[in-house]
């Protein structure tokens, strides 16, 4: 298996004929390399990880998968490397959720040929592996905002990626499962070399990861270890409040806001 190479270079996108919401960033993903991607509300973040995923066509700047245009790729091998996580999925059918991950492995499936029973076991592992192997029987429509993004994360695992996009994962999920979730990240680095780009807003979540992107007014206003990201000052810079304070306390930093 060959070691993953993924690489944006000065990306810029603007919707419409507007100004640009994301000017001149640039990130790259090792193997097993793990980045949060952190910003106040309306700093591009959403919009840079949609064209890391391919969803949004950069106006300028690269972006390459072991040196080839993403867009070159062909979509299902594509697919079998990288894969991306909403904020949020929809659907108007009843599909039960092992259903909604088992559509993660159309990328490995021969055209026009149902799923193997491999596939079923792959998908079942990626729901267990979230901890939401009770829910494969049950209606996606039915399952709570939480129980639904743990499925949804399942689907992006049963592809089998080696890079995973990840788009405020853990809004919908209580403390116990923000936990789960990082620890599922570190399992795959540590079993697999999967690489992880997510966007949170929870910071106490960052100390797990290798780098953090700042982003503010669409541009990068720190890029760098999670202790020198995680500074007063940045933060106060990043989220427009002087009197976000942190504290570092053994490995993690803690961060909260002075009333």
């Amino acid at each position: 298996m060959s070691e993953l190479c993924f690489e944006a270079r000065r990306l810029e996108y603007a919707y419409g004929g507007g100004p640009a919401v994301v000017r001149d960033v640039s990130l790259s993903a090792g193997q097993g390399s793990m980045t949060a991607v952190i910003g106040a509300n309306g700093s591009g973040k959403s919009t840079l990880i949609r064209m890391l995923a391919g969803l949004l066509r950069p106006r300028s700047g690269t972006i390459e998968l072991d040196g080839v245009a993403f867009d070159k790729w062909d979509a299902r091998l594509r697919a079998r490397r990288v894969a991306y996580v909403p904020q949020a999925t929809a659907t108007a059918f009843p599909f039960q959720a092992l259903e909604i991950v088992l559509s993660g492995r159309a990328p490995h499936a021969e055209r026009f040929r149902l799923e193997s029973g491999r596939d079923v076991e792959i998908a079942m592992e990626a729901l267990e592996s979230v901890g939401a192997a009770h829910l494969a029987r049950r209606a996606f429509i039915g399952l709570s905002g939480g129980e639904r993004q743990m499925v949804v994360l399942a689907r992006a695992l049963a592809q089998e990626p080696r890079l995973l996009l990840l788009d405020e994962p853990s809004s919908s999920l209580d403390l116990k499962h923000r936990t789960d979730l990082i620890r599922t990240l570190l399992r795959l680095r540590r079993k697999n070399g999967v690489s992880a780009i997510m966007i949170t807003h929870d910071l106490q979540l960052t100390g797990a990861f290798d780098q953090i992107l700042a982003l503010r007014c669409g541009e990068i206003a720190a890029l760098g270890k999670p202790e020198a990201v995680l500074t007063e000052e940045l933060l106060g810079e990043i989220y427009g409040d002087p009197k976000v304070r942190s504290q570092r306390v053994g490995e993690q930093t803690l961060v909260w806001v002075e009333l």
